[in-house]
């Protein structure tokens, strides 16, 4: 089978990495850490607690674009947010076959997991600021949401199905 490009979104603690990487290994396909493109003052703002706007986003996105650009007809797995529809159609302009992989969780869940994370950048105290930018897929977008509270798992499972419908 030939995989496309996958982006895993979702706001900050839906588990992102976690679902990424272990879906980068089941394909055996390449992997890619979202934040790992954010340029330092991004991060810096993240971890002092205030939000980034869509200008603070836009060399990010480039970053991740340019990524997917440079491996086009490959099957790849990258983590972003892409929160909001013009961030996903930013990276789909690189990757115009893209499929995302949304982690819906409740928001109790993803307070319980961010109270719990250590070493990252990003404070529990941003979720309400993701919550409220969050555009779910709409319908014409190429992808999937799925119950992030499943087991890493069952959501590689969950998204290798999706792939092949």
């Amino acid at each position: 089978m030939h995989y496309v490009p996958i982006v895993v979104m979702g706001v900050s603690g839906s588990g992102k990495t976690t679902v990424g990487t272990r879906l980068a290994e089941a394909l055996g396909v390449d992997y890619a850490e979202g934040d790992e493109f954010h340029p330092p003052a991004n991060v810096a703002k993240m971890a002092a607690g205030t939000p980034l706007d869509d200008a603070d986003r836009e060399p990010w996105l480039d970053a991740l674009a340019g990524w997917l650009a440079e491996r086009s007809g490959q099957g790849v797995v990258v983590t972003c947010s892409a929160l909001k529809r013009i961030y996903r159609d930013r990276l789909r302009a690189s990757a115009p076959d893209a499929f995302f992989l949304h982690l819906d969780l409740p928001r109790g869940e993803l307070e319980r997991r961010l109270a719990g994370r250590r070493g990252h950048f990003m404070p529990p105290s941003l979720l309400d600021s993701q919550l409220a930018t969050l555009e779910p897929l709409e319908p014409d977008e190429d992808g999937s949401t799925v119950d992030g509270t499943l087991s890493p798992e069952d959501l590689v499972r969950e998204a290798v199905a999706a792939l092949e419908r």
